[in-house]
């Protein structure tokens, strides 16, 4: 695919894969970006999953003809981009490798190999000249691992961002719901804990002009850059995205379902800006986690379970605070039939989370709703709307 007159693209899609990392369901499939610069030096960016060695160099031999490339440059070297730098640098052997000193370090520990005499060490500013294109490198460590960098390219104001901007879902599938719902799984899953290291790589790359966005997953961004600029900077410092609330329960036998169902129905009836419910045992685990940075106010209703709280619920939470959750609004709904303790535990395992304001109302459930539960229910719907 022809990006410009200069810069194609060389990656490929996986649809046969199920899982992403080994826990994020894809069912649109994944994308491995791979990328060429065509000047008086040829660069290509990243390689691919190890299972596409073969279609990559293919692809690269498709716009490259028999000349061979004069750098490989690697951002970023988690093996479902770096798997087939070996396969490469054998194909290419007058190829030089350019990336970060931690890059090398890491590229030993995966292939014991890290090409002392065919490489470039680069750090944070370093320029590279193609010809009239010049790539510049902004270091961006822990977006999401230690030896990431990113490259600037002046001519054509395109920046080829690593990890940063990816989203889950093959390019070759269309996604009906587009860019922003797979994108912010992908950010919330896998980047989210490094909001601080996000917003140091967009504060070094205030300022500068971009025609267009080049990610290690997903689309090519070619318009509205400045859309995809601010949703990084929304999400990186944990701030709102919707207002509204995100409802996340687990049930046993139907009773906390239907107390979470009430309050949602009692929240849009009251005009809530935006609605949203999910069971934890059933839908997707990583999608209900970006709801819960998505909204501005959460409901956690759980029911006491072996003396705790029901294990999805348990696990969810860790989710959040493995990510940083904060600057949020939280409300407990709590089953119990003898000893309901859900709403404690639940609250106790937010504790270490910055900036959580605790709603003043809450639900007990002893086994079964009742009239007063759903007057209770009514109060705290007033009270999140």
């Amino acid at each position: 695919m022809e990006i410009s007159n200069d810069i194609n693209y060389v990656g490929v899609d996986d649809c046969e894969i199920d899982l992403f990392e080994g826990q994020y369901e894809v069912p649109l499939g994944m994308a491995y970006n791979s990328y060429v610069i065509s000047d008086d030096k040829t660069a290509v960016f990243d390689a691919v999953d190890a299972r596409f060695g073969d279609e990559w160099i293919e692809n690269i031999k498709g716009v490259l003809g028999d000349k061979a490339p004069d750098y490989f440059i690697v951002l970023h070297m988690e093996p479902d981009h770096s798997a087939n730098i070996v396969k490469f640098m054998n194909e290419y052997p007058k190829a030089v490798i350019v990336a970060t000193a931690k890059a090398f370090g890491i590229m030993k520990n995966f292939y014991r190999k890290e090409y002392e005499d065919r490489r470039i060490v680069v750090a944070d500013g370093d320029e590279l000249s193609l010809g009239k294109h010049t790539l510049k490198f902004i270091t961006a460590p822990m977006v999401h691992w230690p030896e990431v960098m990113v490259a600037y390219d002046s001519y054509e104001k395109v920046l080829f961002s690593a990890d940063a901007f990816g989203k889950f879902g093959a390019n070759g599938n269309t996604d009906p719901e587009g860019w922003d719902c797979e994108a912010r799984r992908y950010y919330f899953g896998i980047v989210g804990k490094y909001g601080v290291q996000v917003q140091q790589l967009l504060k070094k790359l205030a300022g500068t002009e971009l025609n267009m966005i080049c990610p290690l997953h997903g689309p090519v961004l070619t318009e509205n850059i400045e859309y995809y600029i601010d949703k990084y900077n929304t999400w990186s410092s944990y701030e709102v995205e919707s207002e509204g609330v995100f409802i996340a329960y687990t049930s046993v036998y139907g009773h906390t379902k239907e107390a979470a169902e009430i309050l949602a129905q009692r929240l849009k009836d009251k005009g809530c800006p935006r609605v949203s419910i999910a069971d934890l045992a059933r839908d997707d685990m990583f999608e209900c986690v970006e709801d819960a940075f998505r909204h501005g106010k959460l409901v956690l209703a759980t029911t006491t379970y072996n003396g705790d709280i029901f294990p999805f619920m348990r696990t969810f939470i860790e989710h959040l605070k493995e990510r940083n959750y904060q600057k949020r609004t939280v409300a407990f709904i709590e089953n119990g039939s003898w000893a309901p303790m859900c709403a404690k535990i639940m609250r106790g395992l937010l504790e270490g989370c910055k900036d959580l304001t605790f709603a003043e109302n809450g639900v007990r459930i002893m086994s079964a709703l009742t009239a007063e539960n759903v007057n209770e229910i009514d109060v705290l719907a007033e009270e999140l709307r």
